[in-house]
């Protein structure tokens, strides 16, 4: 895979600069700037990411082929660089003495405000040699796109808590003999009714919080996975999680917990236990 990422950039037009000073947001992390020797002879700089998919060191030679003329110069330093400014960046960064007898085309930047867009028009047609990117449109595009992603993940989210949910109360439904035996033997034994009562409300309280998070840990889980390995973008999870699934599941379970509880007050501890054997 490292191999074919690394044949398709050697085989691709490349786009290089040249300064004299390192550009903004651009750490040298091996190696130094360009010094007063290497401007006059020719250097290069690389960033991080290329140098290690190229397999290119310090000290290693490049050369380029532009417009029918070979460039050859030293990589003298190693650059990191911050992607996610939006500001240009470029791989490779020449000395400029190296690339000044050969074609180059210039690039800015400029914020246009709200309403001007004709005014774009205009100036391609007064210059029909500008090449005008909207990157404002571009961003849009890519917001409607991280909006459904996030949708989907909300979506897988949701329907997560709610199967942790259903579990629990499927659990609750196959336990009824159990619970309304043991609220039998309790009011045999001298428990009264408001006692056994409260001794379920709290079962199911118990059980609800913990159905509860354990469905919220899922969840968290399930939206960690999509985002990190599928979309490979970065997962925050709200904090409201965790309190929204004990929450719910408290709910669920003291909803369920109504119909067990006047189920095991309201007959007679011979009845339930004869109906529970």
């Amino acid at each position: 895979m490292k191999e074919a990422t690394a044949r398709r950039l050697i085989d691709r037009e490349f786009n290089l600069s040249y300064a004299t000073t390192p550009p903004a947001l651009n750490d040298v992390i091996e190696g130094s700037w360009f010094s007063r020797a290497d401007l006059t002879q020719g250097a290069l700089s690389l960033e991080e990411g290329i140098a290690n998919t190229l397999g290119v060191k310090r000290g290693d030679r490049l050369t380029w082929s532009i417009a029918g003329t070979n460039v050859s110069a030293p990589v003298t330093n190693i650059r990191r660089l911050a992607w996610d400014s939006m500001r240009v960046n470029f791989f490779v960064i020449a000395t400029p003495a190296l690339l000044a007898d050969l074609p180059a085309a210039y690039i800015t930047s400029f914020y246009l405000p709200p309403g001007n867009d004709e005014w774009v028009g205009r100036l391609v047609q007064a210059f029909p040699n500008f090449t005008v990117i909207d990157t404002g449109m571009i961003l849009r595009q890519v917001l409607h796109m991280v909006d459904q992603i996030v949708a989907v993940v909300q979506f897988l989210f949701l329907f997560t808590l709610a199967a942790g949910l259903l579990v629990l109360y499927a659990a609750l439904l196959s336990t009824r003999d159990e619970r309304l035996q043991e609220s039998a033997l309790m009011r045999a034994l001298g428990a009264s009714r408001r006692q056994v009562a409260s001794a379920s409300r709290v079962e199911f309280v118990l059980l609800g919080a913990l159905a509860g998070w354990l469905g919220a840990l899922l969840a968290y889980g399930t939206g960690w996975l999509i985002a990190g390995r599928v979309f490979e973008i970065p997962y925050a999870g709200d904090l409201w999680i965790w309190l929204a699934g004990p929450l719910i599941g408290i709910a669920c379970a003291l909803w369920n917990a109504r119909a067990a509880v006047r189920l095991a007050i309201s007959s007679t501890p011979t009845a339930a236990l004869r109906e529970a054997s």
